[in-house]
């Protein structure tokens, strides 16, 4: 999702060392109630990578095997392979940038539908069988990988040849089996063997019963676009409806066992490092510091747990997309609907920071923060109410 340059390297901003240094408001010590929280698997630790597409979109792919499997014990909850699906993604985008001569976007970062391409044409691994971690490090460390790759794919782009070679595409995936495995061809899963398509399939996942939402209204509603970002490399189209009826598949899904997969801006002031995402109000809440923001002027006196929030309209949504204040920042993982003490609603998040913050890598985001912040969310189909399922023309 959006880039930034951290560490001379091509991170971005869903990278939890960039994400970790930002200053964390004091905040009101908020006490959640679970309504309804769906099965997912463990936190993990993208760490310095800009892979928070493929850690989220995983995660959300492990919790609908347990769904569809009715997997119930949790040891036997499946581990997928994020980094099998980095590669194939990265392989597929060099020979996009090559054939376009560099007019691509080239980097780390990606979006949930890029996912689900490399599922479709190449299935899932375990990630025992393909961890990614071949260079040195215990967790992801890609700065040098990124700046090679992109050096391979600029070298190619300028054709000192006036002809291209037909040894590029194997010196790029040489590159990359170096630094994250090979791509397995057949792997030992609970003491059977299976291809990356056949795990898919054991798995009972199919890419065609998942679509992807959004709600902008520069593209009229009940039509498929693709969003504009850089990101969203692969042209992936999404369906446009509007926000409310977005956040009504939201509930819907949540309410009926399936999680989502979701795309927000985390850049907001109201996103914290601590496990809170608020679309607080910078206009409206208490003037001065960041601080004052969120716990109020008065030294002594008991912080309140509600801030102000802005109204998320559609209007305001689509302001702040061509502002460019609504970015495709960072893709996690909604799981569940929680209340804090005074009743708000808030939908429980699973980050791929490692379990870092109060809530051990869970973030707890308000409606308004959701109406707001989201540029996307992918689910499965059947998630969809039955008349907006007829309004998009889904099957």
């Amino acid at each position: 999702m959006k880039k930034f340059l951290v560490l001379l390297s091509l991170a971005l901003v869903c990278s939890a060392s960039f994400a970790q240094r930002r200053p964390t408001a004091a905040l009101p010590d908020y006490q959640f109630t679970t309504v309804k929280a769906n099965p997912i698997t463990s936190v993990k630790n993208q760490n310095n990578s800009g892979t928070c597409w493929a850690f989220s979109a995983i995660s959300f792919f492990e919790s609908e095997a347990i769904r569809l499997g009715k997997i119930t014990d949790t040891l036997k909850y499946p581990d997928f392979s994020e980094f099998f699906v980095v590669s194939h993604s990265y392989a597929e985008r060099a020979d996009k940038y090559v054939r376009l001569d560099g007019n691509l976007t080239f980097g780390a970062g990606s979006e949930a539908d890029d996912v689900l391409h490399v599922i479709r044409d190449h299935g899932i691994v375990t990630n025992e069988a393909m961890t990614g971690m071949n260079y040195g490090t215990e967790l992801p460390v890609q700065g040098e990988l990124d700046s090679v790759l992109k050096s391979i794919v600029s070298a190619v782009v300028k054709n000192p040849n006036r002809k291209l070679s037909t040894a590029w595409k194997r010196s790029f995936q040489a590159v990359l089996d170096e630094y994250l495995g090979k791509c397995p061809e057949k792997f030992i899963a609970d003491g059977k063997e299976y291809t990356p398509a056949s795990y898919r399939d054991a798995m009972k996942i199919n890419p065609d019963d998942y679509v992807t939402l959004t709600s902008f209204t520069h593209h009229p509603f009940y039509t498929k676009f693709a969003i504009e970002v850089c990101d969203n490399w692969r042209w992936d189209e999404a369906y446009n409806v509007t926000i409310d009826e977005l956040m009504s598949v939201l509930d819907n899904a949540i309410n009926n066992g399936y999680t989502v997969a979701w795309g927000a801006d985390v850049s907001h002031p109201g996103f914290t490092r601590d496990g809170l995402a608020v679309n607080i109000d910078v206009k409206a809440s208490a003037a001065g510091s960041d601080r004052e923001h969120w716990v109020g002027k008065e030294e002594g006196k008991p912080a309140p747990v509600s801030v102000v929030e802005k109204d998320a309209t559609q209007e305001l949504r689509q302001q702040d997309f061509d502002n460019k204040t609504l970015t495709d920042d960072h893709g996690m993982h909604i799981y569940g609907i929680a209340k804090d003490q005074d009743g708000k609603k808030y939908y429980m998040v699973k980050n791929s920071w490692g379990e870092t913050g109060k809530y051990k890598g869970i973030w707890y985001a308000t409606e308004s923060f959701v109406r707001g912040q989201s540029l996307d969310i992918m689910i499965h189909k059947d998630a969809l109410p039955k008349d907006l399922k007829a309004k998009l023309g889904i099957k």
